[in-house]
């Protein structure tokens, strides 16, 4: 059975799809079934694993409305064993579309019940935002992943983002856990993004990947050629960092 990770974070900006296309990417490369599903309006995901996010037929907002199957909008990408569903700005808008539907917040973990043994792993990337969206990323996910920007209000709003967790857990999805933190925008230069590391490994009971994405340009280059960073830039510190996250999260063994 696939284990299900959601990606997030109420903050924008954190490395949230940057760290579901190349984890998604990595857990590919070391021979994983990988399912990533976009949903975040954005499409921001969906673009940098290489498609066209206008010219796509069936999404997520699609599958949320009940117009597709979940087989009829997975995407094939370029990466071997990296399957997509795909999204664009049309989910914008699911989020009015679903007021009244009956049990709202499962229809993401409905559809995906039907394939999720098909995969090793399934990676959702969820919106910058604690709506709708991320409650049904979080009813569909084993454990939330929560990427960490090494900067100065790094902890601000998390504590937020735990209590969203917390409700979760109380009265949607009991099984859900916290995967736990990863930092990202790591820059070795500036004595703020060690003290930013201290501060959270002192402040959150939970745990921390060993792993840290550093600030790199390579990392930032790769999404507009629609590249994950372990195909554009394949022996960068970048893919080097994702490949040692994957690799954590594959050696998990207490999920």
């Amino acid at each position: 059975m696939g284990r299900i990770i959601a990606v997030a974070n109420q903050k924008g900006g954190v490395g949230k799809t940057t760290t579901t296309i190349n984890l998604s990417a990595c857990l590919a490369e070391a021979g994983k079934r990988v399912l990533t599903i976009d949903t975040d309006p954005q499409g921001n995901t969906t673009s940098g694993l290489g498609l066209e996010k206008d010219e796509l037929e069936n999404t997520v907002y699609e599958l949320m409305l009940d117009e597709c199957t979940i087989k009829e909008c997975i995407a094939k990408t370029e990466i071997e064993n990296l399957d997509l569903i795909p999204s664009n700005v049309n989910l914008a808008g699911a989020e009015i579309e679903l007021l009244g539907i009956n049990d709202k917040e499962y229809i993401l973990k409905n559809a995906v019940d039907y394939i999720r043994d098909d995969y090793d792993f399934i990676i959702i990337d969820c919106p910058p935002s604690l709506n709708m969206l991320t409650v049904n990323a979080m009813t569909t996910a084993n454990t939330v992943l929560v990427p960490i920007q090494c900067e100065y209000y790094a902890l601000e709003g998390l504590s937020q983002l735990i209590h969203t967790i917390n409700l979760v857990q109380q009265r949607l999805n009991s099984k859900l856990q916290m995967e736990g933190v990863v930092f990202t925008m790591y820059d070795a230069r500036t004595n703020l993004s060690l003290q930013v590391v201290e501060n959270v490994k002192n402040n959150l009971k939970t745990i921390i990947y060993k792993t840290i994405i550093p600030r790199s340009v390579r990392l930032a280059e790769a999404p507009s050629h629609g590249l994950p960073i372990n195909k554009y830039d394949s022996r960068s510190t970048g893919a080097e960092s994702y490949r040692m996250l994957a690799k954590e999260v594959i050696n998990r063994k207490d999920i």
